[in-house]
């Protein structure tokens, strides 16, 4: 095939060889941001830092967290054209600051397909990111359209724009995280054997929880959910230090005489990355999820969650807006968490995505904004992304390949690290030369199939 005929396998070709692009009409290299929270991985053994090292030619700092990879358009994080190419003696070639993608896309909102303007405007309604986590991130929930919009007109230095946030994480490693609430069942055992909770809540509130039962009704049962995590939240610092400090020396001295349980595990664990922080022990109220590679795990609005510690690709609504309540020194709002959340009950819903061919899974979370399709094309393997009437971004992350459509034949090489944007109604074919995976984050094609 010719397709094939451009890598070979047994000699040793330069990177700039292998790079070597005809131009993909109207399809858009981009070049990409990287946040550096605290809760990332360090250096190299940070996924996020590999990627964006090889995406924008930047060096790596073994000492630095790498945290989040963004691909999109929003402000705090935007994507820009273009792309850094390695010349001929090995050195890498910086472009000169290019057009955003958000104004590109601006400039140019057909590329996003009528549907989606319509329904969106000229802005892209997904943002697509990579997580490299290493310690847990804040006990937080998204707001609703509704409270976004009011937070972001009364504190747009905290909430920076308007917009909702739903969103999905897809495991890379195994992946874990705090999500929603428990059961009624496992809530009045925590009240039974988690004396501490007791202790800042008030035997008042405890009783209820204990007395409670489903044939009460759901609004019953949340109500007090509600009264019991709101008093829980809003204890005294000096409280939580004394609390804390004690749930930690009863734990220890359990686990001399029995095995503790996975959740009390994990809250001393918490214990040790946020001493003293109210968000240890309110992670009994929640569930705790772990994902395996390949799985994903999806988040509406007003939802308490947590992520603690894995890799993931993250897609979402256009949104960084963020109500934190916990396990972390960033601005606290306690008291619009505990107004806005749903306080709905049990363990959420796993992916495990639906084959859309030998090679490719697709992600359909119930959102409008976003679907993910992940991709592992196995050595000379070959598969196609139809085209479709809305935007996609495409994220090599391991390998090379071949991508090409019918205004170039020939194709262009992709490698790792790469990322690109597609237009609407653009068909992409994708070659292996080396085991290929890559992830499309895409409006859900329900969207399309709806309207």
């Amino acid at each position: 095939m010719e397709v094939l005929m451009e890598f070979d396998t047994t000699t040793s070709t330069t990177t700039m060889e292998k790079r070597h692009r005809h131009h993909l009409e109207r399809v858009q290299w981009l070049r990409c941001s990287v946040q550096n929270y605290d809760w990332g991985q360090k250096g190299r053994d940070s996924r996020v830092a590999k990627l964006f090292a090889l995406n924008s030619g930047s060096q790596i700092d073994p000492e630095r967290p790498f945290a989040e990879f963004w691909m999109g358009t929003h402000e705090s994080g935007p994507s820009f054209l273009g792309r850094n190419e390695e010349t001929t003696n090995g050195h890498l070639s910086f472009e000169p600051e290019s057009e955003s993608l958000k104004s590109w896309i601006s400039n140019n909102p057909n590329v996003l397909g009528e549907e989606v303007v319509q329904k969106w405007g000229a802005d892209l309604p997904f943002l697509f990111k990579v997580l490299s986590v290493a310690k847990a991130l804040s006990i937080q929930a998204h707001p609703d359209k509704e409270l976004a919009k009011a937070l972001h007109k009364l504190l747009p230095s905290i909430y920076k724009d308007d917009n909702h946030k739903p969103e999905m994480a897809l495991a890379i490693t195994q992946f874990e995280a705090l999500c929603g609430f428990i059961s009624l069942q496992e809530l009045k055992s925590v009240v039974l054997n988690v004396p501490e909770i007791v202790e800042l809540v008030g035997s008042s509130e405890a009783n209820q929880v204990l007395e409670i039962s489903d044939q009460d009704g759901e609004e019953k049962v949340k109500s007090v959910l509600r009264s019991t995590f709101t008093k829980l939240m809003s204890a005294s610092q000096e409280m939580i230090v004394e609390v804390t400090s004690k749930m930690k020396n009863r734990l220890h001295l359990e686990s001399q005489v029995r095995q503790l349980t996975e959740k009390e595990r994990l809250v001393l664990e918490l214990e040790k990355q946020y001493p003293a922080d109210i968000g240890v022990i309110s992670a009994f109220f929640f569930n705790y999820v772990k994902l395996n590679p390949g799985e994903a795990l999806y988040l509406g609005a007003n939802e308490p969650h947590a992520y603690l510690f894995g890799e993931c690709i993250e897609c979402m609504a256009t949104s960084d807006n963020v109500v934190r309540a916990g396990l972390t020194p960033k601005n606290r709002d306690v008291n619009t968490l505990c107004s806005m959340l749903t306080y709905k009950q049990g363990f959420p819903e796993i992916l495990q995505g639906v084959p859309i061919n030998p090679f490719v899974r697709r992600y359909l979370p119930p959102f409008d904004e976003f679907e993910v399709d992940s991709c592992n094309l196995p050595q000379r393997e070959s598969t196609v992304f139809p085209a479709i009437p809305g935007p996609s971004i495409l994220l090599v992350t391991l390998g090379e390949g071949i991508m090409h459509n019918t205004s170039c034949p020939r194709g262009d090489v992709i490698i790792e690290g790469d990322v690109l944007f597609v237009p609407a109604n653009t068909e992409i074919s994708i070659t292996s030369a080396s085991g290929l995976q890559l992830y499309r984050a895409g409006v859900n094609s329900r969207f399309f199939q709806a309207s």
